[in-house]
């Protein structure tokens, strides 16, 4: 993507995106509790988590799971290990018993998603992503909700990053591709602005084509400084990508590493990824 308009030094790009100067004037925004002060750590940990959904059984047992600024962390495991539940306690969507997350220096435990959201939290879900009805900008006006600035710079990044969703901007989201519905998803994510930004199964149901040019886009995203969490099916493939990834099992950490590491380890190897 060399010459486009917000490439800079290491592939840092979009200073809109990628928000280094903050969210702005967040503070306005938390009526469901403050954000307290905490002390240094990595840029979002969801800390020895436990918990699950309503009163019912523990799911997660003192997970932790941690990204720094402009990492990819990617969260595997197999099915029911508590992946996509360690991602929505991190985000906010279940009531933690134990632990703690901590976002940028600041304990954001007791915020709502949405006030994470305004704190600099991005959530793409695997399913119900997009609205169908609307069309592909207006899915990303309806991401830009919590601007009170001009975002139009914004939109034209996205568009610079799907360059597909520019040409199909006037169309229904929900003609789209699979594919092409994520990118609306991770777009419309983008237009908040986030530091963060979550994505659980991107690559869920979508060719083997798409999914790399997935994780291409994600690349390029982190690069502008934008810290990203990820649970992902495509376990090998995401690994590769990943500057961290956590191995889940029955809501625990089994297995944490580079991915590169993760990836030569020979009981990861034989047990989550074929051999």
């Amino acid at each position: 993507m060399s010459g486009d308009p917000y490439q800079t030094t290491r592939g840092q790009r979009d200073r809109s995106i990628g928000n280094p100067d903050g969210m702005g004037d967040a503070a306005k925004y938390r009526p469901e509790g403050a954000a307290k002060a905490a002390p240094g750590g990595p840029f979002l940990i969801g800390e020895a988590i436990t918990g699950g959904y309503g009163k019912g059984a523990d799911i997660l047992h003192r997970c932790t799971i941690a990204v720094e600024k402009g990492e990819i962390a990617v969260i595997v495991g197999p099915n029911g290990a508590g992946k996509s539940t360690a991602m929505k306690a991190v985000f906010g969507m279940l009531d933690l018993r134990e632990g703690a997350v901590r976002l940028d220096g600041a304990d954001i435990t007791a915020l709502s998603p949405q006030a994470r959201v305004r704190a600099g939290m991005g959530f793409v879900p695997q399913v119900a992503n997009i609205f169908t009805s609307m069309s592909v900008e207006e899915n990303l006006e309806m991401g830009a909700f919590i601007r009170e600035d001009d975002y139009r710079d914004t939109m034209e990044q996205v568009f610079d990053l799907f360059p597909i969703l520019r040409e199909k901007r006037r169309q229904a989201a929900g003609e789209l591709s699979g594919g092409q519905r994520q990118q609306v998803a991770v777009g419309r994510a983008l237009m908040t602005q986030p530091k963060v930004l979550m994505l659980d199964e991107p690559t869920a149901g979508v060719s083997p084509i798409v999914m790399d040019e997935l994780f291409d886009r994600i690349i390029e995203v982190a690069r502008t400084g934008i810290s990203i969490l990820m649970v992902e099916q495509n376990a090998r493939q995401a690994l590769e990508i990943a500057d961290k990834g956590y191995v889940l099992v029955q809501g625990r950490n089994a297995h944490t590493g580079t991915g590169k590491a993760l990836l030569a380890d020979d009981d990861v190897r034989r047990s989550f990824l074929g051999g």
